[in-house]
């Protein structure tokens, strides 16, 4: 494999594939630091598109942690008028934006609980400025990853550029591009599959999902009438794949609905800090216990970010069987580990403003998926239905 050409191809596919990136359109991304060189080649292909400008703005957080251990707290969080400004004039100009993200697990071991989430809130405030403009003004937006020499090594048993390169190589087929192959065509027929799935869960008219593990989780997430899995008919003015990779449908539930006990899969990076083994304790819909030993005084802070932040948003279904869990790795980066598993997301709903959906200035998702789970729905008749047996689809 000529891995350079292959960086290419993959910039190519999260530019054409993924933002759609329109002729004489701005791009604005937002890349780890450690990224730059993959970055460059990214902002060529969007050039190449037609592009009329590409605005990158670097996300230093090394940087961010030894500024958390000298500044004041409220001044970690604080984003500058300059900031919101700078960031939404380029939206309000038709810009579409893109957020290149490199990994690295360990940078945030040795910063306090309160330190870390005063960063993860900074940058989730910035991260703010472009959600809004993805909801009100319809923009393509886009989330992807850059390999890493620190992130290759954690996740691998392998050292510097024999590890960052088999990572690439890895990431590559989870994003289904090979040497081959035509990438539009082949993500274009994936959405059609993912689609149809999709529509064969709304045609149940589910009201609820019942989810169950060995691991404790035994939940229930209620959802509406506009609680779609599949295509609900609406069309942006540009199409765009906003998650590369990508294994989910998922829809919005029900604000109230949710009851029980849920237990993660998976490890969940906030802030920089891996958090493990721990869950949640909704009731009518709202997380009344964290249930975590390291981490829970993150995880309560996150859920107290607003009067909304406790409750859900989202609620995805991924076979536990897919190319990422079947991969035999945990990425410690949400993008890639929510679509090895279930999931769910705290804070915001993704289907539009309605009474019935969460709105919060937080959406987190984290992973629920396991072998043994099983997701039973109940029909607007009644009727049980098996929608997951032994982690897969069984409709």
């Amino acid at each position: 494999m000529d891995l350079e050409k292959m960086k290419r191809k993959y910039a190519y596919t999260l530019a054409r594939v993924g933002l759609n990136v329109q002729k004489g359109q701005t791009v604005l991304v937002e890349a780890a630091v450690e990224g730059w060189e993959f970055t460059s080649i990214f902002a060529e292909e969007c050039y190449k598109l037609g592009a009329g400008n590409v605005v990158v703005h670097y996300l230093d957080l090394p940087n961010m942690k030894v500024a958390a251990k000298y500044r004041p707290d409220s001044d970690m969080r604080r984003v500058e008028d300059w900031e919101y400004a700078m960031h939404q004039g380029y939206l309000d100009g038709g810009a579409c934006y893109v957020r290149l993200e490199g990994v690295n697990p360990k940078l945030m071991e040795d910063v306090s609980e309160k330190n870390s989430n005063a960063i993860f809130a900074h940058v989730d405030t910035v991260r703010n400025i472009m959600r809004k403009a993805s909801r009100e003004k319809h923009c393509q937006w886009l989330i992807a990853m850059i390999p890493t020499v620190q992130w290759a090594e954690y996740i691998l048993d392998k050292t510097g550029d024999e590890a960052l390169n088999e990572l690439w190589e890895i990431l590559l087929k989870l994003c289904y591009i090979d040497e081959d192959n035509d990438v539009v065509k082949t993500w274009e027929e994936k959405g059609r599959r993912n689609a149809e799935r999709g529509r064969a869960v709304d045609a149940l008219k589910l009201t609820k999902l019942h989810y169950t593990a060995s691991n404790g989780t035994d939940l229930t997430v209620g959802l509406t009438p506009w609680s779609k899995f599949g295509y609900d008919g609406s069309q942006p003015q540009v199409s765009f794949n906003a998650n590369i990779p990508s294994e989910e449908i998922f829809t919005t539930p029900d604000k109230f609905g949710t009851n029980g006990v849920v237990y993660a899969s998976r490890p969940l990076l906030l802030g920089g800090k891996s958090i493990e083994n721990f869950g949640f304790r909704f009731e009518n819909g709202k997380v009344v216990e964290v249930l975590a030993g390291e981490g829970k005084e993150m995880l309560e802070a996150l859920i107290n970010t607003d009067e909304n932040a406790g409750y859900l948003g989202e609620a995805a279904l991924v076979e536990y069987h897919s190319p990422i869990s079947m991969s035999g790795l945990v990425y410690y980066t949400t993008l890639i580990d929510e679509n090895a598993s279930c999931h769910l997301a705290l804070g915001r709903g993704l289907g539009g403003q309605r009474e019935e959906f969460n709105d919060s200035t937080i959406h987190v998702d984290f992973m629920i998926g396991t072998p043994d789970m099983r997701i039973v729905g109940t029909t607007e008749d009644g009727r049980e239905v098996d929608i997951f047996r032994d982690g897969d689809f069984a409709i």
